[in-house]
């Protein structure tokens, strides 16, 4: 939603009534040709076809209410995020996932008559997609206990979580074209539907562990389940409660993900914004440099998961300072980064590099913090998943919201307040891990220690 916003949005109208609606031309029309696509001339909005021209609705949405509508889609993670993880775990990650996949490509769909209705009915859809991506989120990591051997495991994983940069770019790339050409409705159409195809490419093609697959060789099936055979990853019924919330490693990750995640949120939803904002470009132009970023994370994310295993795998280093080297770069360069925004936004060129290399260096943490739960507790996988998505949401509803209310303060340095703040946090999220993260298998989370929930 991140980058429809801008175009969902009445930037000349009184704020007065945060949830009154106009309708409103998003191609210029011949008298004001950048009225309202923010072109600064007749050039900028060239190439718009005649007969593409359609009428969508904005809102006057302050930018508070801008922030609680991006950040309602955290609202509802309390609901369902340790049921999904201990769901998943147990009876498998294939039904809960491929539910949760239905549910967001549905709610996804229902997003622009939900907004036509009322802020009400948009926050509660929000809500309903954000509760749909935990099981996702959540549940997909016990695919990995089952199918991805320790050896490479980074490489695994990142490769699958690159997909979440991968499908900001596309968005983002094709949004602020859809927006300003057909209509920000479109946005959502054209993603629902793919969403609603895709669930059916994932009941067919995927499968909880390697022993049930019909495709896989039987080398690479005995190859799985001998790697897999020298851990304890066999989920479990039972729980060790007290040993859990008493372990300093686990804590930890789940601040480290609270942390992390506070940042991530503000980088990936607020992008559109701020472009939109500081260079005044027009949805085409803001859509295709927020774009940036998550692409180029994209690629150092599934580059950092190839490093991580190949540092592992010959042996150059352990496991415990791989996962703490890769969360300091992903957190220290970054905040600088981030931390510089304010001060290079007079240089358009140089603000959107310094947000490609935040989100390039951002991505090394998807093979530090992101996936150590896999290493000192794969038999919980799934449930230890639930609980850092719990804080991780947490992080992102507090710093959307937050963001909202400096924008709404002082929509200038609202911005510098965003950045110092967002890096205190990420770096605190870093010292924490640094002092408490371990590596290895927990004592708590082996099979003869577990007692029951």
């Amino acid at each position: 939603m991140g980058i429809t916003i801008p175009a969902m949005v009445n930037h000349t109208a009184s704020l007065n009534h945060p949830d009154a609606s106009t309708m409103v031309n998003h191609t210029a029309s011949p008298n004001h040709p950048a009225a309202s696509t923010g072109c600064h001339s007749q050039d900028d909005c060239n190439g718009t076809p005649k007969e593409f021209q359609a009428v969508a609705p904005v809102y006057d949405w302050s930018p508070d209410v801008q922030g609680i509508i991006l950040g309602s889609i955290n609202y509802g993670i309390f609901l369902t995020t340790i049921p999904t993880g201990y769901v998943a775990g147990v009876f498998g990650a294939k039904r809960v996932v491929g539910a949760g996949l239905f549910i967001s490509s549905v709610m996804t769909l229902f997003t622009p008559v939900a907004a036509g209705t009322g802020l009400t009915l948009l926050i509660a859809i929000r809500v309903l997609q954000g509760i749909a991506q935990i099981m996702v989120l959540t549940g997909q990591y016990s695919v990995w206990v089952k199918w991805a051997p320790p050896m490479e495991r980074s490489q695994l994983v990142t490769i699958a979580t690159s997909g979440f940069p991968l499908g900001i770019f596309i968005v983002f790339a094709t949004g602020g074209v859809l927006c300003q050409n057909i209509g920000w409705p479109y946005v959502f159409y054209i993603s629902g539907g793919i969403g609603c195809v895709y669930c059916l490419l994932w009941f067919s093609l995927v499968y909880d562990n390697p022993v049930n697959h019909p495709f896989i060789s039987n080398g690479e099936k005995a190859y799985i389940i001998c790697a897999l055979a020298q851990q304890n990853s066999s989920p479990s019924w039972y729980l060790p409660i007290k040993p859990m919330i008493t372990s300093l490693p686990l804590w930890a990750i789940l601040v480290s993900h609270f942390c992390e995640f506070w940042f991530l949120n503000i980088l990936m939803t607020f992008i559109p914004t701020y472009i939109n904002f500081i260079f005044q470009a027009n949805l085409r132009m803001s859509g295709i440099l927020s774009a940036l970023p998550p692409i180029f994370g994209f690629v150092s994310t599934i580059l950092g998961g190839l490093l991580a295993d190949f540092l592992l795998s010959r042996k150059i280093l352990r496991l415990a300072t791989i996962r703490k080297l890769f969360t300091a770069i992903g957190s220290i360069v970054p905040s600088l980064h981030m931390v510089s925004l304010h001060w290079v936004r007079s240089s358009p060129s140089t603000a959107v590099t310094f947000l490609v290399l935040s989100s390039v260096f951002n991505s090394f943490s998807a093979s530090g913090s992101f996936v150590n739960f896999l290493d000192i507790a794969p038999r919980y996988t799934s449930f230890i998943k639930g609980l850092s998505e719990i804080l991780a949401n947490i992080g992102g509803a507090i710093s959307v919201t937050t963001t909202g209310f400096f924008l709404s303060q002082d929509s200038e340095l609202g911005w510098r307040n965003i950045f110092l703040l967002s890096a205190a946090i990420k770096i605190f999220g870093l010292i924490i891990y640094l002092i408490f993260g371990k590596a290895d298998i927990q004592d708590w989370a082996k099979e003869q220690s577990a007692t029951r929930l």
